[in-house]
């Protein structure tokens, strides 16, 4: 209930907020990384529901690439913003307010991809109840396309270069509480302050995706986030935020398609 607050709150700030820039989006630009364009192609999909959408811009960028795409995400806010924003953008998709452990119920629906972008997957307690969920959110031949900040790069410590967090998770949460504010928003005055969040393992996500039946592709490490993890990462003039020269590289982030099989016959 906390995260839920804490982002009901934060939706309408974050829907104004120039680190979405939605106007550059309502313009025609997308606000999927170049990386996903690339290496991800759409195919003979025609379905695509994005978990964890917040505001919908992700959504919205690939309901651009040709596919009806639907947004499913659990605060009620966020998808007013997301409807607000795609009416701007005239592009037509599905909003559906619902846990990810409640989304096969709650969309009564299957599709050829399933989607989950940058940061979702901290904010979900049980890695191995998401996988579960995403196989049965997929046709036979589907795809999970998941693009996510890497594990490895939480540990960074505040300053400097050093490691500060346990890569390795206990299971219990990551409670933060007082700092107002968000990532987007970081000046923004408040209520709602409290947040927990779970670290998985590379291994831990990996796993889940293949026993819950996926057959993995491929996967990917990048030496580059879209989003300031330590002060220590500097950006470029793409926008991306890399570890400085002469420091040694670590993953920031990471991409993974995995594949559906069909029904043996």
């Amino acid at each position: 209930m906390a995260n839920r607050a804490w982002w009901d709150e934060r939706s309408h700030l974050h829907g104004e907020a120039l680190f979405y820039n939605i106007p550059q989006l309502v313009g025609g630009s997308s606000s999927l990384a170049d990386f996903e364009y690339d290496e991800f192609l759409i195919g003979e999909a025609k379905s695509l529901l994005h978990l964890q959408c917040h505001i919908g811009t992700d959504t919205i960028s690939w309901a651009r690439r040709g596919v009806q795409a639907t947004g499913l995400d659990f605060s009620e806010s966020a998808l007013i913003q997301a409807e607000r924003i795609a009416k701007r953008c005239e592009v037509e998709t599905r909003w559906v307010v619902a846990d990810v452990y409640d989304a096969p119920l709650a969309l009564q629906n299957t599709y050829d991809i399933v989607y989950s972008g940058k940061g979702a997957l901290p904010w979900l307690d049980d890695i191995d109840g998401w996988g579960k969920i995403v196989s049965r959110l997929l046709n036979p031949g589907g795809r999970l396309y998941l693009v996510e900040f890497h594990p490895i790069s939480w540990i960074l410590g505040d300053e400097n270069w050093t490691i500060s967090n346990d890569y390795f998770s206990s299971g219990e949460p990551h409670v933060e509480s007082g700092i107002q504010g968000s990532y987007a928003v970081p000046d923004a005055v408040t209520t709602f302050n409290t947040t927990a969040e779970w670290q998985h393992t590379l291994a831990e996500i990996i796993s889940a995706i293949a026993s819950a039946g996926l057959v993995i592709e491929w996967l990917h490490e990048f030496p580059f986030t879209y989003f300031q993890q330590s002060p220590i990462l500097e950006v470029n003039d793409d926008g991306k935020y890399e570890v400085p020269a002469g420091y040694p590289r670590i993953p920031l982030m990471y991409s993974l398609c995995a594949r559906k099989p069909f029904a043996d016959k």
